[in-house]
């Protein structure tokens, strides 16, 4: 397999990268690393900027506001964004998982609504699929929907619902047939995050981020138009989005995780109160070469999804390999970084490491072996689906 990049990929690449330095500060590349909190309005703008210089939406169909370009555009930009440490669209869920799903199963007039201003970051979509009792068992679903005239009542309460306290709109999987098998009760709907009824309470995590939520449903009606594709499909439209979210989420993964990486090597390389580095020892050479190692092993594991990708037009379930090495890596990455901090590892703020970098990071590693599937569901599919071991239940 030859993996470089082919002309017209090198031609994106360069211009994307001359465009990242213009459009970032000057001094981006040599400010030191900040934690993860970030201001609303600045995400909705530097997504905004995005979409206007054709960055967002790369490989979707032109017709709905995309670019047309192969996936293979799309590797490189998460690969450029990365590298020049640049934010990230303030949309994941939205361009992840609900933007594919209503391209796959939506009506013109629910493409024509939805999509661009997703694509724009002028909406913000967040997921309702987990709830309390259930978890990652998605037919497990006790949300209801009931239909009245032209409307779906809907009642019932979800969990783990990321970025669901700033979200416009929400992907809702609510129950609408109790008396079908559990997987055919089900049916999908796009729900108005502002309608009467909707409640959001945030779930304040240990890093002080309210970035996790609960959504309560009291009698919110839904217009009948807002479900895709129809009552009792649900299972199989929930698919769509969990294949898209861990097959395409592998390349955006592996960007964050060499961005890690990168600032990782940074500190190393930084002299301590003592004068010595801890670069110096090389036994922390042989660990930051080691996850150096495993990011190269994400990365080539992508290049094969991507092929299949690329053949398919559809995301296949390797997409949970990504995933679950992503997460296990990350959280080994750091820990290590704090173990190198010193004494300052224990200050979360001014007067740590980069005022707390990696505190907050490592702190924030702890969610990553549970959401998007925890690591135990992924080896269950990975054992499944991809080696093709007998199910165990």
């Amino acid at each position: 397999m030859d993996f470089r990049d082919t002309p017209e990929e090198a031609e994106f690449r360069a211009k994307l990268r001359d465009w990242l330095h213009a459009a970032l500060p000057s001094d981006w590349t040599s400010r030191p690393p900040t934690v993860g909190r970030s201001r609303e309005d600045d995400a909705r703008a530097w997504s905004r900027t995005l979409y206007e210089a054709g960055y967002v939406g790369l490989t979707w169909p032109k017709e709905y506001g995309g670019g047309g370009a192969p996936h293979t555009f799309q590797g490189i930009f998460l690969e450029e964004a990365a590298r020049i440490g640049a934010p990230d669209h303030i949309g994941g869920i939205g361009l992840g998982m609900a933007g594919p799903t209503i391209i796959a199963w939506g009506s013109d007039d629910q493409k024509k609504r939805y999509l661009a201003p997703l694509l724009s970051g002028e909406e913000v979509w967040c997921q309702g699929f987990s709830e309390p009792g259930s978890g990652s068992d998605l037919a497990g679903a006790k949300t209801r929907a009931v239909l009245d005239g032209d409307e779906w009542v809907v009642n019932g309460q979800k969990v783990w619902s990321s970025w669901a306290h700033i979200a416009d709109w929400c992907i809702l999987v609510v129950r609408t047939d109790p008396d079908a098998e559990k997987h055919r009760g089900l049916s999908y709907l796009l729900v108005d995050m502002h309608a009467p009824g909707v409640e959001v309470r945030p779930l304040r995590q240990i890093t002080g981020d309210p970035e996790f939520n609960e959504i309560f449903f009291t009698d919110v009606r839904v217009p009948r138009e807002s479900m895709l594709g129809e009552p009792g499909e649900g299972w199989n439209v929930a698919m769509t989005t969990l294949l898209h979210e861990r097959g395409t989420l592998g390349f955006a993964l592996t960007a964050g995780l060499e961005r890690a990486v990168n600032r990782l090597v940074e500190f190393v390389k930084l002299p301590g109160p003592d004068g010595r580095r801890p670069a110096d020892d090389p036994v922390v050479r042989d660990q930051v070469a080691q996850l150096w190692v495993d990011l190269q092993g994400l990365r080539f594991t992508n290049y094969r999804s991507l092929t299949a990708l690329q053949k398919t037009g559809v995301p296949g379930p390797e997409g949970s390999v990504a995933k679950l090495h992503w997460s296990e890596t990350n959280q080994r990455l750091t820990a290590l970084a704090q173990a190198l901090s010193g004494l300052e590892a224990q200050l979360d703020g001014e007067g740590g490491v980069w005022d707390g970098y990696w505190a907050y990071l490592q702190l924030r590693s702890r969610g990553n072996t549970i959401e998007a599937g925890t690591s135990e569901i992924l080896r269950n599919i990975i054992a499944e689906r991809v080696v093709g071991l007998p199910r165990s239940r």
